[in-house]
């Protein structure tokens, strides 16, 4: 029976939504932004302990100068945490075990001190042998093995620190590898090169991780790397290795470390405007910088280290049971930008203080500084961008930048949309040849790069994706383009180019299908494109499909190792919110589809009862918002997922207010709102 919209359940709607608003506002900070617990997996935790150990810290001080080893075990604890009862750590809930993470953590947790004849450490080895043996581990956790003496140097790949000094028109180029592989390649670089190894005593190494012995010694490659590459590139890496020795004292080698090395300090630095929490602002390249430093020989006492440590550790989560699970990066400028994008689908504006202190916060991170996308530019533009962390000069980027273009400009007030405008020219300028954009340069897909052996986290490139083209023209809709522009209608033929055969787009950036989905089509269609062309009712049609019975989308990461299962999964508050504003945009307001998604969002909304339930709540969210402990967010396909904090609350707001605007009914009454939050 077809649904219909009814004064009732337009006003139930309303209801959710005020509460959710209601929400949001609560989890303001003083300043006017958002900042949620960005969650990834184990590998956090375990590459953290094992960095520690192989700088030798373990037992010293932490950097604010806690005692470090009951820091260490309570990361250690969350880590126990973590393990599936089949004794293997997995990339989400729900994702098989992955033999690189239940590795790393069985021997973090072995150097911890726990007995490897325990039944977890006993089913943990199971596993790893199970899976093949610890000698088919990707080559970042071979890193870590080899300079923890279990794996020999040869069985991890070759970087030679030369790369900083190869011509640009080289196929390799550090301009054309993706902005995280840059400041993670380099450090690795200069600990593939000097290679530093700690010896430890034969109690706390893993050889029981292992099958094949002679497969310990072998460089690991990709399992669907093409034959003829992976041949390619072993003799590459075999010739690299083989004057690895002879080349060690020649001073090209040595200015090479020297120039790869200031490479590294100048995009770690504090500098002038290039502001920056950490090298690249992420975990990983902040782990490998430290570790290089203390290859070459630089004192912990050492000011850049000192804060080096002190900006990794900021990433520390204390929870309430006592343990430390660690953020991959903080997600500020992101959760602020798409929370006052939101507010404004619920009526809330420039006459509101809480949006009002969330512009001025964005526009205090407006970024001007010209970091290493200048160079894939073939014009020099005027700059204003934003990006992602706190501080991250050296590399804002195209999905952020659009996203708090479209806040600003909603925002309304002259300083709001000046600032909003200043971002326009750059975005234009970063579109790539195939008329899609990228997250942080302007690129080329050079897919061989995906089968270099120090290629296994599935992201050595940055090319176009829909998802990210999608909410560009969004923005570039705010900024009056529409179809006739010559740079929408390329980016929409770039879109209209990869739709699945099913009718859905492929999710880089958030799972997956339903993710792609929506951010492909509604771009498009602000923009003018009629919502009646056959590959938007195709994508509708898929939707539609997908739908489940009671009106919720869900959508596992499997789906990215098994496309079978596109749009499969159990049920989110943001993967449904996603599509409900999909279809609000394709269908119209009336879909009786849409009102299905929109009233299960209001069903599962958690109330004062259900909010004060650790059961029904274990994150501790405030009444109004959802429960949902799904990885909703991508960080690399395959290989590495998130889980936003703040996707469960802002993305449901976003398509209530939405559609209650569409039905006519008026915006959420802020004052009121504000004043029950303070009561």
């Amino acid at each position: 029976m077809q649904q219909q919209v009814t004064p009732e359940r337009l006003q139930a709607l309303k209801v959710s939504r005020n509460a959710a608003v209601q929400a949001l506002l609560s989890l303001q900070n003083d300043d006017g932004h958002w900042c949620a617990e960005l969650e990834g997996d184990s590998i956090l935790q375990s590459e953290y302990l094992l960095m520690k150990w192989v700088l030798e810290q373990e037992r010293a001080p932490m950097a604010d100068g806690r005692d470090g080893w009951h820091v260490l075990e309570r990361i250690a604890e969350e880590l126990r945490a973590q393990q599936r009862p089949d004794g293997g750590w997995g990339q989400h809930p729900g994702s098989d075990v992955d033999l690189s993470a239940t590795v790393k953590a069985y021997f973090a947790l072995k150097l911890m001190g726990d007995d490897h004849r325990s039944e977890p450490m006993r089913k943990a080895v199971q596993r790893v042998r199970e899976l093949g043996g610890a000698e088919h581990c990707n080559s970042f956790t071979n890193f870590y093995l080899a300079c923890l003496g279990q794996v020999p140097w040869n069985a991890v790949p070759a970087i030679p620190p030369e790369i900083v000094r190869l011509p640009r028109w080289f196929y390799f180029h550090l301009d054309k590898v993706s902005a995280w592989s840059r400041t993670m390649i380099l450090p690795l670089a200069l600990v593939a090169t000097l290679r530093p190894t700690r010896e430890l005593p034969d109690a706390v190494g893993i050889d029981e991780l292992f099958v094949d012995r002679r497969e310990r010694h072998r460089l690991t490659m990709r399992r669907d790397t093409p034959t003829f590459w992976k041949y390619f590139f072993r003799t590459v890496d075999g010739g690299l290795k083989l004057v690895h020795d002879l080349v060690a004292d020649w001073s090209f080698r040595r200015h090479s470390i020297e120039r790869a090395t200031t490479w590294i300090l100048e995009r770690a630095g504090q500098e002038g405007p290039a502001e920056t929490d950490g090298l690249g602002a992420i975990f990983p390249s902040m782990v490998y910088m430290q570790v290089a430093l203390k290859a070459l020989g630089w004192s912990r006492e050492d000011p850049v280290l000192q804060r080096a440590e002190a900006e990794l550790d900021a990433l520390f989560i204390e929870s309430t049971a006592g343990r430390i699970r660690i953020q991959p990066c903080f997600s500020p400028v992101w959760d602020t930008g798409i929370a006052l994008y939101a507010l404004s689908d619920c009526g809330v504006g420039a006459d509101d203080e809480p949006a009002l202190r969330a512009g001025d916060w964005l526009r205090s991170k407006e970024c001007r500084f010209q970091g290493d996308w200048v160079r894939n530019l073939d014009r020099e533009v005027p700059f204003t961008g934003w990006y992602f962390e706190y501080r991250n000069s050296w590399y804002p980027d195209c999905d952020d930048t659009a996203m708090v273009g479209k806040a600003l400009h909603r925002l309304g007030r002259p300083e709001d949309r000046e600032a909003s405008a200043r971002a326009l020219e750059w975005i234009l300028a970063m579109q790539n040849e195939d008329g899609g954009w990228a997250a942080f340069d302007r690129t080329k897909d050079r897919p061989i790069l995906e089968y270099i052996p120090f290629a296994d986290h599935n992201a050595m490139q940055d090319p176009s994706c829909p998802d990210i083209t999608g909410r560009v023209l969004e923005f570039l809709h705010l900024q009056g383009l529409d179809t006739s522009h010559p740079a929408v209608s390329r980016a929409i033929t770039y879109i209209k180019g990869r739709q699945e055969p099913e009718g859905c787009f492929f999710g880089r950036w958030g799972v997956n299908y339903i993710y792609g989905t929506w951010q492909s089509v509604i771009g498009p269609i602000r923009c003018g494109v009629d919502p009646d062309e056959a590959w938007v009712q195709q994508a509708g049609a898929w939707l539609k499909r997908v739908q489940k019975e009671d009106g919720s989308f869900g959508e596992s990461a499997i789906s990215y190792v098994d496309p079978a299962l596109k749009g499969q999964g159990p049920s989110t508050a943001s993967q449904t919110a996603w599509a409900a504003m999909t279809m609000l945009e394709i269908f119209g307001p009336d879909d009786p589809d849409l009102l299905r998604a929109l009233e299960w969002l209001s069903s599962t909304q958690l109330d004062a009862g259900a909010a004060a339930d650790p059961e029904r709540n274990p994150d501790g969210d405030p009444p109004g918002s959802w429960c949902e402990l799904e990885f909703t967010g991508t960080g690399f396909p395959r290989v590495f997922y998130l889980r936003y904090h703040l996707y469960r609350l802002y993305f449901p707001m976003m398509a209530l207010g939405r559609y209650l605007k569409a039905h006519g009914v008026e915006g959420a009454p802020v004052s009121s709102l504000e004043a029950s939050i303070q009561g």
